[in-house]
């Protein structure tokens, strides 16, 4: 299976006190699976922002997704032009604020070619995926 992990699979692979903690951490260990960039943007947030208990320096949290997720995934990357054409299917798919971050990892899902987009939040995907993308799956 070819997939792309999503921001909440990232996140729950590196904190062991995430519910989905070791299923995410096997998903990211395992290797070969693709990566949104923009992810990795994501995972340094939530990790320095102090949200949910989470407060790692902005070196730690540099060097964890440097050591921990890189070496095992294939970053995707949108063109300008890529994230226009998405930003232009945002009202047929009922697309608004910032579930705009979202369909950008599912056009970067279709990029890539996968079967998968994996994701903590499933339901949050499939309220806008359609017809040939990606399957939308929890870890």
């Amino acid at each position: 299976m070819s997939a792309l992990l999503d921001t909440s699979v990232v996140v729950a692979s590196l904190d062991p006190d995430e519910p989905n903690h070791a299923a995410c951490d096997r998903l990211v260990s395992a290797g070969g699976h693709r990566l949104y960039v923009h992810a990795l943007a994501e995972t340094f947030s939530i990790l320095t922002g102090g949200r949910q208990g989470r407060r790692l320096s902005a070196a730690a949290a540099a060097q964890l997704l440097d050591e921990s997720v890189l070496p095992f995934v294939q970053a995707v990357a949108l063109t300008g032009k890529e994230v226009i054409a998405a930003l232009a299917e945002c009202e047929a798919r009922g697309v608004r604020g910032g579930a705009v971050y979202d369909l950008l990892h599912l056009t970067a899902a279709r990029k890539a070619s996968v079967d998968t987009l994996i994701t903590l939040d499933v339901r949050n995907f499939q309220a806008f995926a359609r017809p040939g993308d990606p399957r939308v799956a929890g870890p």
